[in-house]
């Protein structure tokens, strides 16, 4: 099952390490959802474990974020946007191809991305070359399923969750029903 992962901002007050005085910041988190609504859910949810219960916090942006994959990696305390540049060649016309996706790796620098970049992608089977590697500006990822003891109750409540929002061809089925329903009450 692929994660559909949304990058939400959030305001809210830190404590600045510089000045020890509390700050308003907005900053960028990552979540793993199924919609806007749980994603807002989530990151309230999540965000509540840091601040005390008289702090507000305040989502200024939801968005879908273009991340094919996230790879944390122990002992890393940055996230580093990895550009990975696929590159087929096209027989038909005899040019190489190139197909970018993005990967958010954990490291500590520039150079650890890189090396944790080309450790995920080594048991790829085709050709590829990572162009570009930048600091992201996440400040923290929280998965749905993160290998926890809770992970059973998480899990039960995100099968309810995806259960509950209706198939296509189930649609289609209740649309049915209520045309013939409709035309026998005429």
């Amino acid at each position: 099952m692929s994660a559909t992962w949304f990058e939400c901002k959030v305001k809210y007050r830190k404590l600045d390490e510089a000045s020890g005085m509390q700050k308003v910041k907005t900053e960028p988190f990552l979540v793993d959802a199924i919609s806007y609504t749980e994603a807002e859910s989530r990151i309230t949810e999540e965000m509540s474990a840091y601040l005390s219960d008289s702090e507000e916090i305040k989502i200024t942006n939801i968005k879908v974020a273009n991340y094919a994959e996230i790879h944390p990696f122990e002992n890393s305390d940055r996230w580093f946007k990895s550009r990975v540049s696929l590159i087929a060649f096209d027989e038909e016309s005899g040019k190489e191809r190139k197909t970018n996706m993005y990967l958010l790796v954990q490291a500590n620098d520039v150079k650890e991305a890189y090396e944790n970049t080309m450790s995920v992608m080594k048991d790829t089977m085709g050709e590829f070359s990572v162009p570009a590697i930048s600091e992201s500006p996440i400040m923290d990822v929280f998965p749905y399923f993160s290998g926890e003891e809770d992970e059973m109750e998480r899990l039960n409540k995100f099968t309810a969750l995806k259960d509950s929002v209706p198939e296509a061809n189930e649609i289609d089925e209740a649309l049915e029903l209520a045309d013939v329903l409709a035309t026998d009450a005429e």
